[in-house]
């Protein structure tokens, strides 16, 4: 099945078992697709929403931000993945969504998805399971933040993103196509720029990354996986059988 929601389909299927019918009610749900830039907001914290974005290509984060400036980035969202299933159950905002790279999405009515989950209990399911794996996602990035030092925090985050992308694309991670600055890495870590930076160093001394001028692209998986002590347990990647 060839169409615009074909990579969104993989990613329901990486951890759902979705009947033919069932895929096929997906991917001819009615859709339009916008273009982002890099840190145009998607969503912002507040608001209602009545449609569900999809990632089709580009990155996109969730962000929340306090009084005084202060940023966290909470959630790093890549190409398949649905970018507000939330509000099917809950009606406002509450974080911030921006673009981290120029985006292209697919914008499907909440309506319509409501439909298919009232009417199909797979999709149901694979929905709950698509929001329940974030939850999970989450829980895991609390733990780098609040008890792995500098060098497992960033090489933990570069294992989650190569696995992420395995499950929906041909091969794993080149992080010369995810242009985040050390700034955007800082906000995400919760480290400063500087210390980003030192870190990434000995991370290519280790041989773990390669650095090409601003890019940077695994090297070695196994070693960061060593460094990380990395499992990929919570991101919950042979589902099917659950």
């Amino acid at each position: 099945m060839v169409g615009t929601l074909d990579l969104f389909l993989r990613k329901l299927l990486s951890h759902s078992l979705l009947s033919t019918d069932d895929q096929a009610a997906i991917a001819a749900l009615p859709h339009s697709r916008r273009r982002f830039d890099a840190n145009d907001y998607i969503l912002r914290e507040g608001d209602q929403s009545d449609a569900c974005p999809i990632l089709l290509s580009g990155f996109a984060y969730r962000q929340k931000a306090t009084e005084e400036g202060g940023r966290q980035i909470v959630a790093l969202k890549i190409p398949g993945d649905a970018l507000d299933f939330q509000s099917m159950y809950v009606r406002t905002i509450d974080h911030n969504l921006q673009a981290l790279t120029p985006v292209d999405l697919i914008i499907v009515a909440l309506s319509d998805f409501e439909k298919l989950v009232r009417s199909r209990p797979a999709i149901a399911r694979a929905v709950i399971v698509d929001i329940l794996i974030e939850a999970s996602i989450g829980r895991e990035w609390l733990l780098n933040l609040g008890r792995r030092n500098a060098l497992a925090r960033l090489a933990h985050l570069l294992c989650e993103m190569h696995y992420r992308l395995l499950d929906t694309h041909a091969e794993g991670l080149d992080l010369r196509d995810v242009p985040m600055t050390q700034e955007q890495l800082a906000d995400l870590l919760g480290l400063t720029p500087v210390h980003i930076n030192r870190t990434l160093k000995e991370l290519e001394r280790r041989g773990a990354v390669a650095r090409h001028g601003r890019g940077v692209r695994i090297g070695n998986i196994v070693a960061l996986r060593a460094l990380a002590n990395f499992s990929d347990t919570y991101l919950h990647r042979n589902n099917h059988d659950g």
